[in-house]
């Protein structure tokens, strides 16, 4: 498990809030809160939503240990509000969409209902886990599109930030990334590990051969030999090649070189004619140094024969967009819908219980997503949340709901999708997107409208402020 104790990995606030509420008396006034994000990062056009495995894990164990509620004492919280977390459990309901799914800005892809303090209280955790997890598969996803049919591995754990790197390893996976050199997650999250060496194994030895030769001995069917510790094309490929010619008199094949510096599209393509002199046309090449969708997309423009990407600290850092701006806003309490108000427009959230439904093209891809009120049956239109003038007909197109129970009363009553589960399905979706909206330059905007009764409702409550 991520977190073996949970409820402190919180902002302060969300505990006074909570305790407020108790000691008001309000505690028990039924709410719902939606989580969504504003933006697209990358200034790309989808995001990959993930972590919610982890979260699920997170919530079956949300529970306050003597130890933690001793520290909160310490802290000044009252003994009343204390006894009442002694036996506090989350018995409220989650509504989400699926790990793996492929989601939009602003529409609520998760909705929590129950009472409004056990609503408050998972509000860090849940912005926390999906934000990140979301946000790093969306990037592998994008890498993963940029090298096509290529294997990509993660080799991010020691560019990661902390623990992190558990979460980025499960969501890179999630995103379409093969594999990673991460061994925990390996065990944790059961993705595939592997790894290749690293340069100090090459200089330990007194030369490049015998690092070579020592390494493909302990792993004779294996091994994947760095070649550019000392000169890639003089010495490097050269050693690797007389080390591959000795494997096969004793049985045995060379899987990969690896390309860790340079002009990559240059050495990968004359390593690749050296190899291939040698009668070596089965081992393959690996790239590693810096990589992202950029620089492997511009690698496959230039048809360097690289067989596999290894990619580390712009994927799991997101290096380029390293926040996903995933908010968790109250939309109704006491049975009231509610909102909030901004003079940006953009910030003003939509009221009430939701829900998301997804219309279809004849051909089974995505053409927009409507959100509804939860009560709401077929529509005509639906209509840009904030211009007015704009909408879009789905009448008799084929729709699907997005959102579905995965907590009831407390209890989680989905199994938890592995990572590679949750690839496959992220797999399946991505293709029903069509390819304006994954392009990395100036992706073309997917649609996401609201219903006439959703956005007359936000209207009226925005007018009586």
């Amino acid at each position: 498990m991520l977190l073996q104790k949970p409820t402190l990995y919180t902002d302060f606030y969300e505990l006074t809030m909570a305790q407020g509420y108790f000691l008001s008396g309000r505690h028990q006034q039924p709410a719902n809160f939606d989580y969504f994000f504003r933006s697209l990062p990358f200034k790309g056009g989808y995001v990959i939503f993930a972590g919610l495995s982890d979260l699920l894990e997170i919530i079956e164990n949300f529970t306050f240990h003597e130890d933690e509620l001793a520290y909160l004492k310490e802290q000044g919280f009252k003994s009343e509000f204390l006894s009442y977390l002694k036996d506090f459990q989350f018995q409220g309901d989650i509504y989400s969409v699926k790990e793996g799914e492929v989601i939009f800005a602003n529409e609520p892809v998760l909705r929590v209902e129950g009472n409004i303090l056990e609503t408050q209280i998972l509000e860090t955790v849940i912005l926390n886990t999906l934000n990140f997890e979301s946000l790093i598969a969306t990037k592998a996803s994008r890498i993963k599109l940029a090298a096509g049919d290529k294997s990509v591995l993660d080799f991010g754990l020691r560019r990661s930030q902390g623990l992190g790197g558990l979460q980025a390893s499960k969501a890179s996976v999630i995103g379409g990334i093969g594999g990673s050199s991460n061994v925990l997650s390996g065990k944790m999250y059961d993705i595939d590990v592997s790894g290749t060496m690293a340069h100090s194994w090459v200089q330990s030895f007194g030369d490049e051969i015998t690092a070579f030769r020592t390494y493909a001995r302990h792993y004779p069917d294996a091994s994947i030999l760095l070649v550019d510790t000392y000169d890639t094309l003089k010495s490097g490929v050269p050693n690797a090649i007389k080390v591959a010619k000795e494997l096969e008199e004793k049985g045995h094949k060379l899987i990969a070189i690896r390309l860790d510096s340079g002009d990559l599209a240059y050495l990968a393509r004359q390593s690749r004619n050296m190899l291939d002199n040698a009668g070596l046309d089965y081992v393959k090449i690996a790239a590693s140094n810096q990589l992202d969708e950029y620089v492997i997309k511009s690698l496959q423009n230039q048809n360097a024969p690289i067989d596999l990407f290894g990619v580390g600290t712009k994927l799991v850092t997101a290096y380029d967009d390293p926040a996903l701006d995933g908010v968790y806003k109250l939309s109704s309490i006491n049975g009231n819908p509610t909102l909030k108000i901004s003079e940006n427009i953009e910030k003003i959230t939509l009221p009430d219980t939701k829900k998301i439904v997804r219309y279809l093209n004849e051909d089974g891809s995505f053409y927009c997503d409507g959100v509804l009120l939860e009560d709401e049956g077929e529509q005509d239109v639906v209509y840009h949340p904030h211009v007015t003038h704009k909408s879009s007909k789905v009448a008799e197109l084929k729709s699907e709901t997005l959102l579905s129970k995965i907590v009831d009363q407390g209890r989680v009553t989905i199994i938890p999708t592995t990572p590679k589960q949750s690839a496959a399905y992220a797999r399946e979706r991505l293709t029903k997107l069509n390819q304006e909206h994954k392009r990395f330059d100036n992706p073309h905007v997917y649609k996401v409208g609201v219903s006439k009764k959703l956005r007359d409702l936000k209207d009226q409550l925005v007018q009586k402020g």
